[in-house]
């Protein structure tokens, strides 16, 4: 792997929608790479609640602090991905032991796939660890306030989100 290659790492998640948890790997993780590319995948198998383009741009305010940080938007292989960017670096982020086995697997799929490119794996602050956009989701959708899990835009964009598919009885 090439040393610019070394200094490109590839943050990658469907971020449906992007939590304090992945802003918090972003603050950590930013610092230690020249550039970093967080791809928001379509994902159209995982049914996301929020469409790709919405996603983007959430991630976007929610990183827009660091310079060395871009968002964009992916619809295919994770490795043609990290390729078109240059990526040497996957970051994947682990919450809790039950996220290992499939990390783990993707790791060694990827090492397949890509071998010059190395899986990184960061840890969130522990008042992060059990915040999972699917929960964040579900918590929204029912009424709940997730203002302490995600960022202010998201929180928004959630609650304007279940308003238009539940409206006033």
């Amino acid at each position: 792997m090439t040393a610019a290659r070394q200094r490109i790492a590839v943050y990658p998640g469907t971020f449906d929608p992007i939590t304090n948890g992945h802003v918090d790997l972003v603050n950590r993780a930013a610092p230690l790479f020249e550039r970093m590319v967080i791809g928001v995948a379509e994902s159209p198998g995982k049914g996301p609640a929020l469409p790709l383009a919405q996603r983007v741009e959430l991630a976007r305010k929610a990183v827009a602090q660091h310079a060395n940080v871009e968002v964009r938007g992916f619809d295919c292989l994770l490795a043609h991905f990290v390729a078109e960017v240059g990526g040497g670096v996957l970051l994947r982020g682990l919450r809790a032991v039950s996220d290992f086995e499939y990390e783990f697997q993707l790791a060694s799929m990827n090492r397949h796939l890509i071998p010059e490119v190395e899986t990184l794996f960061l840890t969130p602050a522990e008042q992060y660890g059990f915040i999972s956009s699917s929960l964040v989701r579900e918590v929204a959708r029912l009424g709940g306030d997730v203002s302490g899990f995600v960022p202010a835009a998201v929180a928004e964009a959630l609650q304007a989100e279940w308003r238009r598919e539940r409206p006033a009885s």
